[in-house]
């Protein structure tokens, strides 16, 4: 475990089979993780021994599949990484906050990849990276088969309305990280309401 070195990871949006979950827990057991599992009618949950406390990581049911809910404080690099490869393979999205002495790296991440980086040094805040939103064929052709397009629009927009008040009860407060990680969030859901509403 590294000293000073955390990660947040927050709004995870991830959807798994169950097989994946399986695999998961396989992969951390193999790493040397001390772990346990339940699973109830609703939810499946796996605690990791972090030293002296334990990370749970919640999985929702939803029919046949599983989305991973809730934002994970995590101080352990391995673990960083395979949960950074767990949205990535689940083309997953998610805000990953890297806090490492007075340096805050904020990512946006989006189908399982970055598409803004932002790093923020006491106020001043510089944006690394940003990609320009494109739309593929592939990625057209996969809403219109969706079922859950029209239900997603919804839920979106509800989304849009509480980060909305999110961000602004930040800018009363004059809270920098909270208004950029509430900005992030904003960008991930415009981007995903454009490509629901072509």
């Amino acid at each position: 475990m590294q000293k000073g070195y955390v990660v947040e990871f927050c709004n995870l949006e991830l959807r798994f089979e169950r097989r994946q979950i399986q695999s998961f827990v396989r992969e951390l057991i193999q790493e040397g993780y001390s772990l346990y599992w339940n699973e109830s009618e609703g939810e499946f949950f796996i605690s990791i021994r972090m030293g002296r406390k334990l990370l749970k990581l919640y999985f929702q049911k939803l029919h046949d599949r599983y989305k991973m809910i809730g934002d994970y404080v995590v101080r352990d690099e391995r673990l960083t990484g395979m949960l950074e490869k767990l949205i990535n393979t689940t083309r997953g999205h998610a805000v990953v906050k890297r806090v490492k002495e007075r340096q805050t790296v904020i990512e946006n991440i989006m189908f399982g990849e970055i598409i803004r980086s932002v790093e923020v040094i006491g106020m001043e805040q510089k944006i690394i990276f940003q990609k320009k939103p494109t739309v593929t064929t592939e990625d057209m052709m996969q809403a219109f088969q969706s079922k859950r397009a029209e239900e997603r629009v919804i839920a979106v927009r509800e989304e849009l309305d509480r980060e909305l008040m999110i961000l602004h009860e930040a800018m009363i407060l004059g809270d920098t990280n909270a208004i950029l990680q509430s900005k992030g969030k904003l960008e991930l859901l415009r981007i995903e309401m454009l490509r629901l509403e072509m």
